[in-house]
């Protein structure tokens, strides 16, 4: 009765359109009067699941995709991208991607990157006879790539919550998150050679000497990418120092260079910029909080543990028990937000997917696949309800259609990692050894 009522509760407020990290601890709460647990265990386990020092990269990282974002760099990494995907038809969606990958290695939030390339973009698309359709579809899905590349959030969250390596995961996500690059780039490409799109933003694209013009403009945010993986993985920070450097670093970026030498930006809008960094961070963090709550909710009930015992029970091979896995996160990705779903049951499929002899780091980025699909498919994904503030005029069911051959995609990236998941593993054992 306690677990039909803990779900009812949670599908009924997450129904309503109650925010993910209430819905979580109302349910929870509930529950609790339910069977007289003082509500004071609950409030401590919420506090409990966020003091938690590692965590303090979530707002750092955060604090620097808003200051990027605001800034106006997503414009600047359009440029480059035109300079160096522009040329091919339909260059203009390999530009989008492209900015997207860039984007999401400097923000980590696939929110992030939809809101600052979707807006600089679609309306470039529209005005160059791009059908609207095929504007949304490239920017909703190829932001995901922001939860993959790093430094990622997703994979910050995953690490704390399995007590994996923060720095292993992200050099796992890199050459994934690249593969994942290309096959959308195939498929936008495919897209626009049978749409007979034009070619880049300027229509002729660019010559040599401007490519070598336009290119240094791309060097400050590599630069910052360079300094936080130093500072990571040469043993310099923790990850949560590192996002502090991270954020340091952007913060001279923007306000020394832009601010005091090309005089394009004002100081006074950090004030601003803390404030929706604050609001996303604790929105971030609420979540966080509210699936501790609810796991140990679930762990009370032995809901948990009776799951991990009938998978792990199961006499099935083990690439038969994974596709398994892959369907439950899928699942679990319609309804909840990539940080939830990872709280919740990374720490139980873990131990299940380490004993059938996978990679715990390759399963990461699997299971971060399957959360960027999430991201693009109702009724919670985050990404399609940012992109309808920007296009309110392109209707869901448009949106899904058109997103499906990148879902596929998705998709084929996980049958290639199970072919070869030396594409996942690979780059962390050559820079950091073996480490499973």
């Amino acid at each position: 009765m306690e677990l039909i009522l803990l779900l009812g509760m949670l599908l009924v407020l997450l129904a309503l359109g109650v925010p993910v990290a209430f819905a979580l601890a109302g349910a929870s709460l509930a529950t609790f009067l339910y069977m007289d647990i003082p509500l004071i265990v609950g409030f401590q386990r919420m506090t409990s699941g966020i003091n938690t020092f590692a965590l303090m990269a979530i707002p750092f990282f955060v604090f620097a995709g808003e200051l990027m974002y605001r800034a106006g760099i997503a414009q600047r990494l359009v440029t480059v991208a035109d300079a160096l995907f522009g040329r091919s038809r339909g260059g203009l969606g390999q530009v989008t991607i492209g900015a997207s990958m860039m984007f999401g290695a400097v923000s980590g939030s696939a929110v992030a990157s939809v809101s600052a390339i979707g807006s600089a973009l679609m309306p470039m698309m529209k005005e160059r006879g791009y059908d609207g359709d095929y504007a949304v579809n490239v920017t909703v899905t190829s932001a995901v790539l922001g939860i993959l590349i790093p430094p990622s959030v997703t994979m910050i969250v995953y690490g704390i919550s399995t007590e994996t390596s923060i720095g292993r995961l992200f050099i796992a996500g890199l050459l994934p998150g690249l593969m994942l690059t290309c096959l959308f780039m195939a498929w936008s490409l495919f897209a626009a050679w049978r749409g007979g799109y034009r070619f880049s933003l300027t229509g002729a694209g660019y010559s040599l000497r401007q490519k070598l013009v336009v290119l240094p403009r791309v060097l400050p945010f590599l630069l910052i990418i360079a300094g936080v993986l130093y500072v990571l993985y040469g043993g310099i920070a923790t990850p949560s120092e590192a996002a502090g450097v991270g954020a340091l670093f952007c913060v001279l970026l923007v306000v020394v260079i832009y601010g005091l030498f090309l005089r394009s930006w004002s100081p006074t809008r950090i004030w601003e910029i803390l404030g929706d960094s604050m609001r996303e961070s604790v929105m971030i963090l609420m979540i966080i909080g509210a699936s501790a709550l609810f796991s140990y909710t679930l762990s009370s009930l032995f809901v948990t543990q009776s799951i991990a015992e009938w998978i792990a029970g199961l006499d099935v091979n083990k690439w038969v028990l994974m596709a398994m896995i892959n369907a439950f996160l899928l699942v679990c990705g319609f309804f909840l937000p990539p940080v939830a779903v990872i709280l919740m049951t990374a720490p139980i499929l873990l131990p299940i997917v380490t004993s059938a002899g996978f990679d715990p780091y390759w399963f990461a980025v699997v299971f971060t696949i399957n959360m960027e699909i999430g991201l693009i498919t109702p009724p919670v994904g985050l990404n399609l309800y940012v992109i309808n503030g920007i296009a309110p005029d392109v209707s869901l069911p448009t949106i899904l259609k058109g997103a499906l051959p990148f879902m596929l995609s998705m998709a084929l990236g996980i049958v290639l990692l199970c072919i070869f998941p030396e594409i996942a593993t690979w780059l962390p054992e050559a820079i950091m050894g073996p480490g499973f």
